[in-house]
């Protein structure tokens, strides 16, 4: 796909030079910086749940006693 995308010129021209270095495209270089970025804004961890000792609140322990909940303090359903 192509798409228009203004960039610093010292940093066009740096991937420029790294693209020669490397006998590659600046296409290459770009897609490469972007796939590594996306990847590394990823969480290292997964979520961690949370809980604590006790019962759950009476609404909860049946999904519609949940229902009766949301509809009478939230406005209702989605």
């Amino acid at each position: 796909m192509k798409t228009t995308v203004e960039i610093d010129d010292d940093l066009l021209r740096a991937a420029k030079r790294a693209a020669v270095d490397q006998d590659t495209s600046l296409r290459a270089i770009l897609e490469q910086a972007l796939r590594r970025e996306l990847a590394s804004a990823r969480p290292k961890r997964p979520l961690r749940i949370v809980t604590s000792p006790g019962s759950a609140p009476e609404f909860i322990k049946s999904r519609q006693r949940m229902w009766e909940w949301f509809d009478s303090t939230a406005g209702g359903r989605p």
